[in-house]
């Protein structure tokens, strides 16, 4: 039952070619020994040959050297070629200042990168890591490239049991009379990741005892479909991209022109977040300039959308973190802030008529303040209004040129909340029910 799943998603996925050599990762946990024997199994039948490959992670001391010794005797039983390596990941985890977990991933893939050229690699993802995978992506955020999953192929590297649960492989080893090491970390709750394989997925499995076979079926749908976006992406940059330019990006949908952005991004080694890709496709529809990191922007016109360099001095950014209190932000500025609470909006708004002070609901307010002068490509949606607005237009609108130099704009980590004479965004204006609000004055000499 399990190895006809497998050759079948083998198969239709065009994981593997006849005459390929398959270096299988082998832990010597459950998951990597069904996967070793599987394509032992069906190693005639592909036209392949199979290698297997141990990383020895020195975490646990005898326990991980016994971990090794299993699968070279393993190996050894079934006549494959065997490769043992080791990593000092505790010590490369302080240099690195990464968790071992992640440092131990990095080194893994390294060896299996060195040990695999000219090679496939196959991996012993199974469809419970998947589900785990995109619970974790989801928890995180993520787009629907993140909902998809793990990728059953990735450049030379293949996961033939990625539509296997994990119950399905017990089963098979069983049958089998096949034995394997379980790993003691995999039993701790100490890591994000097994944090949601003992205790979201058991919760999960309440409501649906099928709900890692089930889940197949539904990410299987979810990656056909960015399959689809991803093609309809690889279109677009084929068609709009030269060097670090975008041209004529704006006739495409959406979803293609954020991708596309995304892309641009991280072939330069730069940032993004779901709302940096919200505001460069807010700029490339409406043309001005996007701070990405430092000096780098993305500048955008006519539909199309540029990544470069700006140096001139006018165009730095200057920002600060914004405390309680006064906050000196120049010689001749401070900005005030003061947090307080009452139970009666209409007696603080009839002052706050007289005065020059804005009113923010605090509890509306996403992490860290930061206070900081203006960064092309600024939006806000004011209070009252159901559409975001350019505050280069809105300066440009409403405050007289002499007024304009070194005004202040207050964002936390969703944007912009308070522009300096413009007023505040709709989302974290006061409401009836406000019960504690910030009170952020201007004072300049």
């Amino acid at each position: 039952m399990m190895l006809a799943k497998v050759y079948k998603f083998i198969t239709e996925n065009n994981m593997l070619s006849s005459g390929d050599t398959v270096v299988c990762g082998l832990s010597g946990g459950a998951d990597s020994v069904a996967l070793l024997l599987s394509l032992y199994q069906l190693r005639e039948k592909l036209g392949i040959s199979v290698e297997a490959l141990h990383v020895n992670h020195c975490i646990r001391g005898k326990e991980s050297d016994g971990d090794e010794e299993f699968c070279r005797e393993l190996c050894k039983s079934l006549d494959i070629a065997f490769t043992a390596v080791r990593c000092d990941v505790i010590s490369q985890s302080k240099i690195w200042q990464r968790s071992t977990e992640e440092t131990a991933r990095i080194m893994r893939y390294e060896e299996f990168a060195k040990h695999s050229e000219g090679k496939k690699l196959a991996t012993a993802h199974n469809a419970n890591d998947n589900l785990e995978t995109v619970i974790l992506n989801l928890t995180r955020g993520t787009g629907i490239k993140g909902l998809a999953g793990i990728p059953c192929t990735r450049e030379n590297i293949i996961r033939p049991l990625l539509t296997v649960t994990r119950a399905e492989i017990e089963e098979f080893l069983s049958v089998s009379g096949q034995n394997y090491v379980t790993d003691s970390t995999n039993l701790s709750d100490d890591y994000t990741r097994n944090k949601i394989r003992h205790k979201i997925i058991p919760l999960l499995e309440e409501i649906n005892s099928s709900v890692v076979a089930t889940s197949v079926n539904t990410l299987e749908t979810v990656r056909e479909e960015n399959a689809v976006i991803e093609a309809d992406t690889d279109a677009a940059m084929k068609k709009c991209r030269h060097v670090n330019s975008l041209n004529g990006l704006s006739e495409y949908p959406p979803v293609i022109r954020k991708r596309c952005i995304s892309r641009l991004l991280s072939e330069n080694k730069l940032p993004y977040s779901h709302q940096r890709l919200e505001d460069a496709d807010n700029v490339l529809m409406n043309g001005g300039k996007l701070n990405i990191s430092r000096n780098i922007y993305l500048t955008a016109e006519n539909g199309s959308v540029s990544l470069g360099t700006i140096t001139d001095e006018a165009e730095i950014v200057v920002e600060m973190p914004l405390q309680l209190g006064d906050n000196i932000i120049c010689d001749n500025c401070t900005v005030r802030c003061d947090l307080f609470e009452c139970d009666n909006l209409k007696k603080i708004e009839a002052v706050h008529k007289k005065s020059t002070f804005y009113l923010l609901d605090y509890d509306k307010i996403r992490g860290r303040l930061i206070v900081r002068t203006r960064k092309y490509g600024d939006r806000i949606r004011l209070k009252g209004r159901n559409f975001t607005s350019s505050i280069k237009k809105l300066i440009n609108e409403k405050i007289p040129p002499e007024k304009r130099n070194g005004l202040l704009f207050i964002e936390d980590e969703e944007g912009t909340i308070l522009a300096e004479s413009l007023g505040i965004a709709d989302r974290i204006a006061p409401e009836s029910n406000t019960a504690r609000f910030l009170e952020i004055s201007f004072i300049r000499s």
